[in-house]
């Protein structure tokens, strides 16, 4: 039997600030609904997410501000950072786990900068919304095997595209070096071969 995750409640103090906040980073809303002046619940969907967020009044009896480390994933953490920030969000400057993604055991689990060695899911940047509820952007350009459907491969946005073919033009590069410095005339299909294997987390063509 499938199970998918479908919504996450927030537990928010102020449904109208939180409201303009979520929309201010570009969820989209699609509820808003008051029954009574006891019971409103709001449902606001991240931009390609298949989960969407919940919260209102009447909705959980848990403090406000208390949900931690939600995690949004996007294909290029500077862009999604800038992207934010330029929506009035303070952000902070992008970081990797001492120990591995989401570690936070130690003295100091959170080192400034990308992951030295610049692996999917190592890179993360965080902000909070008005009542403090964390969140995480978490970097991911290669899917670990399994993770996503082969044939359903999609791109969110433009940018999640345009990433997507500057890292195959990357790897394009090393495989002309590989076979011999010569143009490669099915460079297109291997592009497509190589981001669809990247996006679902199968072996990457040489």
């Amino acid at each position: 039997m499938n199970m998918k995750l479908e919504v996450l409640v927030i537990p928010v103090s102020d449904v109208d600030r939180a409201k303009a906040f979520y929309e201010k980073l570009g969820f989209r809303l699609d509820i808003d609904y008051a029954a009574n002046e006891n019971f409103r619940v709001l449902q606001l969907t991240p931009p390609g997410s298949d989960a969407s967020i919940i919260f209102g009044k009447g909705i959980t009896s848990v403090k406000s501000g208390s949900a931690d480390s939600l995690v949004l994933a996007v294909a290029d953490i500077n862009a999604a950072r800038k992207d934010l920030k330029g929506r009035g969000v303070e952000v902070s400057e992008v970081f990797h786990y001492a120990g591995g993604p989401f570690n936070n055991t130690g003295d100091s689990p959170r080192v400034g900068g990308r992951d030295p060695q610049g692996r999917s899911y190592y890179s993360f940047a965080s902000f909070e919304d008005p009542d403090g509820n964390g969140w995480l952007l978490q970097e991911i350009t290669t899917r670990l095997p399994g993770r996503i459907d082969q044939t359903g491969t999609t791109f969110g946005s433009t940018n999640d595209l345009a990433s997507a073919l500057r890292r195959a033009e990357t790897a394009h590069g090393k495989h002309e070096k590989r076979t011999g410095g010569q143009r490669d005339a099915n460079w297109p299909e291997w592009y497509a071969t190589y981001m669809i294997a990247e996006q679902a987390g199968t072996e990457l063509p040489q």
